[in-house]
């Protein structure tokens, strides 16, 4: 079923869908449009569709510059992660889809992503995979860490260990998406806490949105406390300034 808003009639297409599935084909429906996506979950249409980055951009935040080079926010106060990458921009329809996994407990949709992301993560030298980490009573409200369910696919694919304990969020900040931007920095500050000994190690972060980058950045200054040497954040998107 398409997550997105649509009238009630039966498209054709959708028609043709359904007498296959009761003729014992088993396809499935395109989450966007509704159309059928053989075995995958958006249709290569949707796919199309998807809003790209500008091919161009900061390789330390993601944000588009002229050439590909380093944005002057990045050179006038560098970020603690090394490198970041994403896959989108979060934009609609994007960002119906991420809201869908995250909120609507999609959890195809993490697999689908994280085989993505571990696309675009070829070429990269990682020592160990970091999702993001949620409190504990976050992790208790929505049942999973969509940041672990997007790292899973990659770690399969390349063979790179995942750590979900070796940075833990001690702290319950309100969600960094109600407040505004400037507000954000404040609000993680000191929220992450790490035990292990990265010396040396090149750690590969792993979150769903890149918006401002404060949750991915504070996380990124307690992995560099302790002594990883290399932190590239990842990110199935980045939202870019309005």
């Amino acid at each position: 079923m398409s997550i997105l808003p649509q009238n009630k009639a039966l498209k054709p297409e959708r028609l043709w869908a359904f007498i296959q599935r009761l003729g014992g084909i088993t396809e499935q429906d395109c989450l966007l449009c509704g159309s059928t996506s053989r075995d995958d979950l958006l249709c290569p249409a949707c796919v199309a569709d998807l809003p790209e980055l500008p091919q161009k951009r900061c390789p330390r935040c993601a944000l588009p510059t002229p050439h590909g080079e380093t944005c002057g926010r990045c050179l006038r106060r560098p970020p603690e992660h090394d490198a970041a990458l994403a896959a989108y921009r979060y934009d609609f329809p994007l960002d119906k889809l991420v809201q869908s996994f995250k909120y609507g407990h999609r959890l195809a949709l993490g697999q689908y992503f994280g085989r993505v992301l571990a696309q675009l993560a070829t070429g990269l030298a990682v020592d160990v995979i970091v999702p993001l980490p949620l409190h504990p009573e976050r992790l208790r409200e929505r049942g999973f860490n969509q940041a672990m369910e997007l790292a899973r696919p990659i770690a399969k694919q390349h063979a790179w260990p995942i750590d979900p304990t070796l940075c833990q969020r001690i702290r319950p900040t309100p969600p960094q998406a109600d407040l505004h931007w400037r507000q954000r920095v404040k609000n993680i500050r000191g929220a992450f806490h790490c035990t292990a000994d990265l010396t040396g190690k090149r750690v590969l972060l792993v979150d769903d949105v890149m918006t401002t980058g404060a949750s991915l950045n504070e996380c990124a200054r307690t992995l560099k406390l302790h002594g990883a040497a290399h932190v590239t954040a990842l990110a199935v998107a980045r939202a870019l300034p309005r």
